[in-house]
């Protein structure tokens, strides 16, 4: 089930909007098709990311996967509990398992995000390229 408290983009993040600072982490399709989770290379407080920019790196048991800012800002607080354990995301990844906090530069960019339901579709639409693809 994917939340509908959420913003969502094309390659798998999620966004929680509140007020002017974004919360964000990877979404549980991205986690299933990651795998078991090994290691989260996160930004610094104090970095700034522009939409679009890669921000993050989540490296799991089958590969390294570069996580990408669904919004422009400034990091405000990284999830420190992920350094020791990193499989929190695969476990929990819309709650205990977020990523880093950002201060939003631009709110307007929220408007180009995904609600639930076109995530949702989105997710449809890979799944059967890659059935097609079998």
């Amino acid at each position: 089930m994917t939340p509908g408290d959420r913003m969502y983009s094309s390659s798998h993040e999620w966004v929680k909007i509140e007020g002017n600072v974004a919360t964000l982490g990877i979404t549980n399709y991205a986690q299933e098709q990651l795998g078991d989770i090994t290691f989260i290379e996160m930004p610094h407080v104090g970095e700034t990311f522009d939409k679009g920019d890669e921000c993050a790196v989540i490296e799991s048991v089958k590969a390294a996967s570069d996580i990408y800012a669904p919004l422009s800002g400034e990091v405000t607080e990284i999830n420190e509990s992920l350094a020791d354990a990193p499989e929190t995301v695969n476990d929990d990844p819309y709650d205990a398992g977020w990523l880093f906090k950002l201060r939003c530069a631009n709110a307007e960019e929220a408007d180009e995000l995904l609600s639930a339901d076109e995530y949702e579709d989105t997710i449809a639409d890979e799944e059967e390229d890659e059935d097609e693809d079998e």
